[in-house]
């Protein structure tokens, strides 16, 4: 002990952490709101959102940060005209305005670091640029620079995709300015969370990105089950594969069921369907005679025991921008197979600690997922368990991460 008093949380620099809305509460939501409490001992964190759900709440209540929001959430308008004319942008910004305190925050704060998704952007047209400000963009808007979320779960268009893209050219537009004017401030930074997002944010917005990695919580895959962990789940039957994520085109979802079709192993879809897509799914898999079970919401226990009983994780999401699948296989020690595309290719090491293979080879799926060896499981779950220490995903290496990135920005005249 050095005897010192610790620091009080009013000697530290200011934070403010904005997202737009917290409303889907996937992936991104939750990687935040893991990393709120890393942040609060590196930084006096205050928060601020469009739309803040309960989980953030309770947080905000338990850490004692002042959370800004408006009287009324925000919603992402979706009708056409709002879409085609970005009145959405418009209409954050104006939600941004009404937050009780706010605009007299972004004034006095030290930093402002945002997390990029619905709403978020809107906010950087009113931080002054004095105010040093770290934008984590996630991903490039792939409703604006790709096709792939204007497709049902079949790859079929949802409307003529060329009409499409020239009725979004004025917000594809206006997302490509935002992107570039904040590049150009002194005092910003923008960090991707991934090399292969870095890499499309270079070709899209012609901007340089640094990497600023999500964090992971392996307490909720942990390499030895916990007590609260079920060993078998009565809807399946071994041998089994795990794919995760909401079914879509964008992630390949009809795509995981033919990968598995004639291998004699069923698939355990997790991450819910709609109505329609569930049907079509079900048609598919009886079609492909690919016994599927559509999990429905699973706490963390059920999820990590549903992993750890099957042969493998697979994926075959297009362009994925984060591989954090399979850093969940590896950590609980499941076979991770994924298709050779986008960030699964940042954390998984082929041949090495995984399997990336080509989409559209179904042959190499068929012979990786029927010759699965004890000897390869081990090989590839130690090399994953390496990686995870080599990338360093803690909560603590997000936040610092995040300090030194403010640190370099306070520097600049």
């Amino acid at each position: 002990m050095s005897g010192l008093p610790e620091p009080e949380s009013a000697a530290l620099p200011r934070l403010l952490v904005a997202k737009g809305s917290f409303a889907k509460m996937g992936g991104a939501e939750r990687d935040l709101l893991r990393n709120l409490p890393a942040l609060e001992k590196v930084f006096s964190v205050k928060v601020a959102t469009l739309h803040p759900v309960p989980e953030l709440v309770e947080l905000c209540q338990k850490l004692n940060f002042q959370l800004f929001s408006p009287k009324k959430n925000w919603i992402v308008p979706t009708n056409s005209w709002s879409i085609v004319f970005d009145r959405s942008k418009n209409s954050a910004k104006d939600a941004w305005k009404s937050c009780n305190g706010l605009m007299e925050e972004i004034e006095n704060t030290d930093g402002i670091h945002i997390v990029s998704g619905d709403g978020s952007l809107a906010l950087l047209d009113l931080i002054p640029d004095h105010v040093s400000t770290h934008l984590h963009l996630l991903e490039p808007h792939r409703g604006l620079h790709e096709d792939v979320l204007h497709r049902d779960i079949n790859g079929r268009p949802k409307r003529n995709l060329k009409l499409t893209k020239l009725a979004l050219s004025y917000a594809r537009n206006r997302d490509v300015s935002t992107i570039r004017k904040l590049a150009k401030r002194k005092r910003s930074a923008i960090s991707a969370n991934s090399n292969f997002t870095s890499s499309r944010i270079a070709e899209i917005y012609q901007v340089n990105s640094n990497v600023l990695w999500p964090s992971v919580d392996i307490s909720e895959f942990p390499p030895v089950a916990g007590s609260d962990e079920p060993e078998s789940f009565d809807e399946v039957s071994k041998p089994y594969a795990v794919n995760i994520g909401r079914a879509s085109w964008v992630k390949g979802t009809l795509q995981a069921i033919q990968a598995v079709s004639r291998t004699g192993i069923g698939l355990v879809h997790i991450g819910g369907a709609s109505e329609e897509y569930a049907k079509i799914m079900r048609d598919y898999a009886e079609n492909k005679t690919v016994k599927l079970w559509i999990a429905p919401r699973l706490s963390s226990p059920e999820l990590a025991g549903l992993i750890r009983g099957a042969d493998a994780v697979i994926s075959l999401a297009i362009n994925e921008p984060f591989g954090l699948t399979p850093i969940e296989a590896f950590s609980i020690g499941t076979p991770a197979i994924f298709v050779d595309e986008g960030g699964f290719k940042d954390t998984i090491e082929n041949h090495v600690s995984g399997q990336l293979v080509p989409r559209s080879s179904d042959s190499s799926w068929y012979d990786l997922l029927t010759n699965l060896n004890a000897e390869q499981k081990n090989a590839w779950t130690k090399a994953g368990r390496t990686k995870i220490a080599e990338l360093d995903l803690t909560q603590e290496a997000h936040a610092r991460r995040i300090k030194e990135s403010f640190d370099l920005l306070n520097e600049v005249e």
